[in-house]
């Protein structure tokens, strides 16, 4: 196992660069495909990816938020104090790789919002406490749980198809959970995951010192002593009494409160949205009074350059593959050697390489979705299945996608070079994992 780390590892950092530079690579390569693939001209090719530039930025700025928000959030005392008695009761680097892969794991089958935040803060903290964790495995091993979102509660396409008006219902109609996330086969799924995957995490931890990159938590300290410097009441005015008083925190805390308890009492489900409502407003009530939020704020907001800079890329891959037909070339290679039984595993070994180029699960859907039906609809296969399939292909690439894994990167200030050669390792485990669960859930039913 060391051997194999230690393989994927150097290769990592002698080749990938940071993840700008893959942004830009898929971008030029998508053009490319679209030019030699569909014959789209370049002209064309290149309007795709102008007008669909923009498309995520609405989702940018949800992503830029959750960060912020939710580093202040674990920035607050009660908070802090929480998850700090959990760390303690952690002593062994093995042990804390595991807790880091429980946490995000878990957190990501609960929310994909919250367990990408959780599971790097948690992470970070067991580095900071535990001598000899070797820090870029724990924050990959954090990350790797997010693939659990594929079958938790916010699973985007399952959720999606299981919702009446979906845009897909007059050609599937509306699939039960129960025939998703909720089936016996994937809840099997899940859990064989969620206890093998911090198993193999811990396995890779290194064992020769020498080769271990401990967490140097001394420039951080450095940070935290000034941001609280900037809480303290230094002048008795009113304007300085507004800034620190706690009680315009518990105020406008109490009406965020109201609303979120009107919020799902009226049957609304939650969403990044509400997500990020809650955080904020959570946030605003813990840390005590404005000026505190704001001084942590600014500290969280340092960690969202990336996204604010790459996402819109991502948006503009996707654009040119709806738009040339990648998409449906790609699919229409694996359903021409699918039958009833075999579609679901082709699904999603192709929804695996064409999340490269539409990392976003919603996104996803909507430019696979419509053909992944119609051939099982000509071939007599699961709705459920098919769209399950596509959902865990999805959740399978994010592991060494470097769109999702730009929060964990933001908050822990490594390359991606530094983690990406752990999660190519977990990427290969949970793929045996999800093609054994798909194909024996095609043939059994």
């Amino acid at each position: 196992m060391t051997k194999v780390t230690k393989f994927f590892t150097n290769l990592m950092r002698k080749y990938l660069p940071d993840p700008f530079v893959f942004a830009i690579g898929l971008t030029l390569l998508a053009l490319i495909l679209a030019m030699i693939v569909e014959g789209q001209g370049f002209l064309a090719a290149t309007k795709s990816w102008g007008d669909g530039f923009w498309d995520l930025l609405a989702f940018t700025t949800q992503m830029a938020v959750i960060l912020a928000m939710g580093y202040v959030l674990a920035s607050a005392p009660i908070v802090d104090k929480f998850l700090t008695k959990i760390v303690n009761k952690v002593n062994k680097p093995r042990t804390a790789i595991i807790v880091a892969t429980l946490v995000g794991a878990i957190g990501s089958y609960l929310n994909w919002g919250f367990g990408l935040v959780i599971g790097g803060i948690m992470a970070k903290k067991l580095a900071t406490k535990v001598n000899g964790v070797h820090y870029p495995l724990i924050i990959a091993a954090a990350y790797s749980g997010f693939t659990m979102y594929g079958l938790g509660l916010s699973a985007s396409i399952p959720v999606l198809i299981s919702t009446p008006g979906h845009p897909l219902e007059k050609a599937m109609g509306v699939v039960s959970l129960s025939h998703t996330i909720f089936s016996l086969p994937m809840i099997i799924t899940s859990i064989i995951v969620v206890v093998t995957l911090p198993i193999l995490n811990a396995l890779l931890h290194p064992k020769n010192k020498e080769d271990i990159i401990e967490y140097d938590p001394s420039v951080e300290v450095k940070k935290e002593v000034a941001v609280a410097s900037e809480g303290v009441l230094v002048n008795n005015t009113l304007a300085d009494k507004l800034n620190h008083s706690r009680l315009l925190s518990l105020l406008i805390g109490a009406v965020g409160i109201v609303y979120v308890v009107y919020y799902f009492v009226s049957g609304k489900s939650l969403d990044l949205n509400m997500i990020n409502f809650i955080i904020l407003f959570l946030g605003i009530i813990l840390l005590g009074n404005p000026a505190n939020y704001v001084a942590k704020l600014n500290e969280g907001i340092k960690t969202i350059a990336g996204i604010i800079l790459q996402y819109p890329f991502y948006a503009g891959i996707m654009a040119i593959m709806a738009g040339s037909g990648l998409v449906t070339t790609i699919s229409q290679l694996f359903v021409n050697i699918s039958n009833a039984e075999t579609l679901p595993v082709w699904g999603l070994i192709s929804s695996f390489v064409i999340n490269f180029f539409a990392p976003s699960g919603g996104g996803h859907w909507v430019v696979q979705g419509p053909f992944m039906i119609d051939a099982a609809k000509e071939l007599g296969a699961s709705f459920g299945k098919t769209s399950m399939a596509v959902m865990l292909g999805n959740a399978w690439n994010d592991l060494i996608q470097p769109f999702w894994i730009l929060p964990a990167l933001a908050l822990s200030k490594l390359k991606l070079k530094d983690v990406m050669g752990y999660t190519v390792v977990s990427m290969f485990w949970v793929g045996i994992v999800y093609i054994v669960a798909i194909l024996t859930w095609g043939y059994l039913g």
